[in-house]
């Protein structure tokens, strides 16, 4: 995956997350002096794991990475579905995507993070930190760009990565606005592993829709999807502890022995959900947008991590092909976004069946077929 695009010399990619970070790799490998830079001065990343479901694997074995995430995460050959009171209802419907192809697992989030980050350095990718964009202008030699930090540079391409806060959103795309919160909030505690647990499971026929993931062989996390009120007051850690342990109270299984073994020393978050697939147009001249930036969504499919580096990979490809930057910027649009809009579309129905008291057999069908729809090739 060698060869100096021409027409694409230089890159910048703006935020250091999945979806950035794929982007620079892949850029970087086919002969672009890529920049990438984040906000953040530490470039760190916070959160409990993620689920690697089988399409996301399939595009991390394009970034040579699907080893390493076995070898630090886990891996599993499916997941099932339970009642909220333990009793067993079925296996999703999970094949291997690819041959030799793990058919799902899960990571850390902050594992994955550095794993990609150690792939960015070796490539000697140049990454400044803290700092953003605080202007963009398209011209006929590329885009100029003014940086928080008073510097300025021009490239061939800029590509905004930078979460759903993107000032590249905010700066070019003022047809554009901000995700929107879906009427859910998620619990998250990362822990030891139930000694009964070895795959993903999910319990639902309660008012509150529960998950396991294992991140590695002796962790996971579990996710707890409730209803948001707006209104709500940040948690302290105390009440964090307390909020989720209350809220399990009625789970059996391995969502119960997490919820009898817990500790106040387990990383607890709480956040509302928001999502939104951005109208088109994603590009505009040199300009274009990827991941977050465009298409957030919640994590009822398990797929905002794949969705990201799915749209890198294409970004990547179309460069390859395309005559010219806009070209490969048409194109790419025009291939990723009905993939895209299905997987946040189905992800805020699923929600909402979910807010609306749907039953087990409707939300597993729903996600099932989805989970179909994401097999295909991309």
């Amino acid at each position: 995956m060698s060869g100096t695009l021409e027409h694409c010399r230089n890159a910048l990619i703006v935020g250091g997350g999945i979806g950035g970070m794929a982007a620079a790799i892949l850029l970087k490998q086919r002969g672009v002096d890529v920049e990438l830079i984040d906000i953040d001065p530490d470039w760190r990343v916070y959160g409990a794991g993620i689920t690697i479901t089988g399409p996301t694997l399939r595009a991390y074995r394009r970034l040579d990475m699907v080893d390493s995430i076995a070898r630090e995460g886990a891996i599993a050959p499916g997941s099932s579905l339970y009642s909220f009171n333990g009793h067993f209802l079925r296996d999703l419907d999970e094949p291997p995507l690819e041959q030799g192809l793990p058919a799902t697992g899960g990571i850390m989030r902050p594992v994955l993070h550095h794993l990609m980050q150690d792939k960015v350095k070796a490539l000697d990718v140049k990454v400044r930190l803290g700092i953003t964009v605080s202007e963009l202008a398209n011209t006929v030699s590329g885009v100029k760009v003014a940086f928080s930090d008073g510097t300025h540079g021009q490239y061939d391409l800029v590509v905004g990565a930078d979460s759903v806060r993107s000032a590249v959103r905010d700066l070019a795309f003022p047809h554009m606005s901000k995700p929107e919160y879906t009427g859910q909030g998620c619990w998250r505690v990362s822990m030891k592993k139930p000694p009964a647990l070895e795959k993903g499971e999910i319990y639902l026929g309660h008012e509150y829709t529960c998950g396991i993931t294992r991140c590695a062989e002796d962790r996971i996390y579990l996710f707890l999807l409730t209803p948001h009120q707006r209104n709500s007051k940040h948690f302290d850690d105390a009440e964090l502890f307390s909020g989720l342990k209350e809220r399990l109270a009625d789970f059996a299984g391995n969502a119960g022995w997490v919820r009898d073994n817990m500790t106040t020393q387990d990383w607890i978050n709480y956040r509302p959900l928001s999502a939104k697939i951005q109208p088109r147009p994603w590009h505009d001249g040199r300009i274009v947008l990827l991941g977050d930036a465009v298409h957030a969504t919640t994590p009822h499919l398990a797929s905002g991590a794949g969705m990201a580096v799915e749209s890198a990979i294409v970004l990547a490809e179309e460069l390859a092909t395309a005559g010219t930057v806009e070209e490969a910027l048409a194109a790419y649009e025009e291939r990723r976004y009905d993939r895209c809009r299905d997987v946040v579309e189905c992800s805020i129905a699923i929600g909402a069946a979910q807010l609306s008291g749907g039953s087990p057999e409707q939300i597993g069908s729903m996600t099932g077929q989805a989970l179909h729809r994401l097999a295909a090739p991309f």
